[in-house]
């Protein structure tokens, strides 16, 4: 039986998951090998190393198709080949150096709702700088960056099916605990420093 792994504040930590606001106000720009579109029916698909970005969003897969809703909404449909992953990356508001970054097999943007799902082999994590803090795999991933939301499910079609995998979380502490018999309020103990081996030895 598959098993997909959940770690460390999913869900606890959705507050501090939201995408940077700033990004919806800015324009797209679209790097990519070879296009076809079609005016008429406002769908354009981009091949060869495609990459999106709008604002501190990046999106990049070997294929997307991009549509766009008569209000002027994108709606991005990233394709990966065989062996490889579509992903994305994006600053979260919070600080000054935190990210959410995800991959699969496809992904969709809905740029009028905020809303980032992942199909086939899906990850999420959150990082402060390069430091990963919560991560998230599953074979179906949805991210609601307006609403603060995650949502996981064990099968691509975005349903739970029974026999096809379980999920687990860890939940990491959010702050050293204070040693035993500590008075309360009294700072934690500061981490020993880290020491290197003297020359010559393992």
């Amino acid at each position: 039986m598959k098993k997909f792994l959940a770690f460390a504040l999913l869900g606890l930590a959705a507050v501090t998951a939201s995408a940077e606001k700033a990004d919806a106000v800015k324009k797209a720009v679209i790097d990519y090998g070879s296009l076809e579109t079609n005016e008429v029916t406002q769908v354009t698909i981009f091949t060869g190393d495609v990459v999106v970005t709008k604002g501190t969003l990046i999106l990049k897969s070997d294929r997307a198709v991009v549509k766009h809703t008569p209000e002027g909404d994108m709606f991005v449909t990233l394709t990966a080949s065989p062996g490889k992953t579509a992903t994305f990356r994006q600053k979260r508001d919070g600080g000054p150096d935190l990210w959410v970054e995800g991959q699969a097999q496809r992904i969709e943007y809905d740029e009028r709702n905020d809303m980032m799902k992942l199909f086939s082999g899906a990850k999420i994590r959150q990082l402060e700088g390069q430091k990963p803090t919560n991560e998230i795999e599953s074979e179906f991933i949805s991210y609601d960056s307006r609403k603060e939301v995650f949502l996981a499910r064990n099968d691509a079609s975005g349903t739970n099916k029974p026999g096809q995998g379980r999920g687990t979380m860890i939940i990491a502490p959010r702050k050293p605990r204070a040693a035993p018999g500590t008075p309360p309020g009294a700072p934690a103990p500061a981490p020993a420093p880290a020491t290197t081996p003297a020359a010559g030895t393992q």
